[in-house]
């Protein structure tokens, strides 16, 4: 059975000629909405046979990614997607480079310190400037904030479920 990832959330139309507004749950909008790809519709999670949809324009306006798709040129074809999610396959998903990682593959992980003390689970991922934040999940229910960058993020073992982190002074 095919995994599927979120992609965005359709939350609207927007204007007269087939547009939906989607909020973008991806980290690669460009390669994920490029003129030309496949992204898939699912009106609900039960949809068994999701819709394949053709990317035909994206521009970002505000904080969302505005998109058209082939076949569907006024706001009328587009009226049943409002509500509707739009994800890829798991094929669809490239290699990445060295120290980079899918948010699918961080959350869930297990927090660690280099001295081997277990400090939660990493439970979500905020993306709010210049580097990720991950959220871990700690005893009694106490989020902790992780900054990604190299000071801090030893070691990322996503096969083992793993991150093995250096407390910085003032981090918690």
């Amino acid at each position: 059975m095919e995994k599927w990832f979120n992609v965005g959330k359709v939350v609207n139309t927007h204007g007269v000629r087939g547009e939906i507004r989607v909020i973008s749950r991806t980290d690669f909008p460009e390669e994920r909405y490029k003129v030309g790809n496949s992204i898939y519709f699912f009106q609900n999670e039960q949809v068994t046979t999701p819709l394949e949809l053709k990317v035909k324009t994206h521009r970002v306006h505000k904080n969302f990614n505005l998109l058209t798709f082939d076949q569907y040129d006024n706001v009328n074809d587009i009226e049943f997607m409002k509500g509707g999610l739009l994800k890829v396959p798991e094929s669809f998903l490239g290699e990445l480079q060295e120290n980079e990682y899918y948010f699918h593959e961080i959350i869930g992980c297990k927090v660690i310190t280099v001295e081997g003390d277990e400090l939660g689970v990493i439970t979500e991922i905020l993306t709010p400037g210049a580097n990720d934040v991950w959220v871990a999940k700690g005893k009694g229910g106490k989020e902790l904030l992780i900054p990604y960058i190299e000071d801090v993020v030893m070691k990322v073992d996503v096969k083992e479920k793993i991150v093995v982190i250096e407390l910085m002074e003032g981090l918690f």
